[in-house]
């Protein structure tokens, strides 16, 4: 597979991808916040109820954050050369998660001063919430630049098959198909559409399909069975 066509986050992408890891960050910092709140308040029986609560206000904002992390890395994914940099930026995530529970649990555990029901009761709900959120802060199919690349080249070379050995391809701003005919119901009397090849909707949009209207069509009219590389795993009728 040629690997010319290298694959770029678009300054677009990576500026949203700052945003959204600053929001992340900002969602894991307000839950070591709080944990740190119910270490000092809240860890006593009187207060078990309200530990609960804390608990599992501080497992929606580490979800919350490890979602926003993962689309980041979607919009700019690292390099596998860098192992540790790729190995860092895509699991910081779970890092995170475990992080935002792991001193609670330990000082709920060992506290003295808290009956065996209460610690029994918030003990395990705490260390059920940090499985959570560290298992959800997991990425198990970590996104990176030669991942992108090989994916690009693969879609250029089957919409050359459809398209007569011309890659053109056509986008909206708001989609997240790209589509070989500007007719296409999808996009039709769209206000803007752009184009151009394969990788520029990838660069201007990040990772990107084929519509599959447009791959039905373009097979009945070119009169082609099959196609070798399988790239519209996933993919669906409702595009934009």
């Amino acid at each position: 597979m040629s690997t010319e066509k290298q694959f770029v986050a678009s300054p677009e992408s990576k500026a949203k991808a700052k945003q959204l890891r600053l929001f992340a960050l900002l969602a894991w910092i307000v839950a070591i916040a709080g944990q740190v709140f119910a270490i000092l308040k809240l860890i006593s029986d009187e207060t078990l109820t309200y530990l609960i609560i804390a608990i599992v206000i501080l497992l929606a904002l580490a979800l919350t954050g490890s979602w926003l992390w993962k689309k980041a890395n979607r919009l700019d994914p690292a390099s596998e050369k860098d192992k540790v940099k790729f190995f860092f930026q895509n699991q910081f995530g779970a890092i995170m998660g475990v992080l935002s529970f792991l001193p609670l649990v330990i000082l709920i555990l060992t506290n003295k001063d808290i009956s065996g029901k209460t610690k029994g009761v918030a003990g395990a709900i705490a260390v059920i919430a940090m499985l959570v959120a560290g298992i959800a802060g997991v990425d198990f199919d970590p996104p990176s630049i030669e991942k992108y690349t090989e994916e690009i080249n693969q879609q250029t070379d089957v919409v050359k098959k459809l398209n007569f050995d011309n890659d053109n391809v056509f986008w909206t701003r708001a989609g997240n198909r790209y589509h070989i005919f500007d007719d296409c119901q999808h996009i039709r009397g769209r206000d803007e559409i752009n184009n151009g090849s394969v990788k520029a909707s990838w660069d201007e949009k990040g990772i990107s399909e084929l519509c599959k209207t447009c791959q039905a069509r373009a097979m009945r009219e070119r009169n082609i069975q099959d196609l070798e590389e399988p790239i519209l795993e996933g993919a669906d009728i409702l595009e934009d």
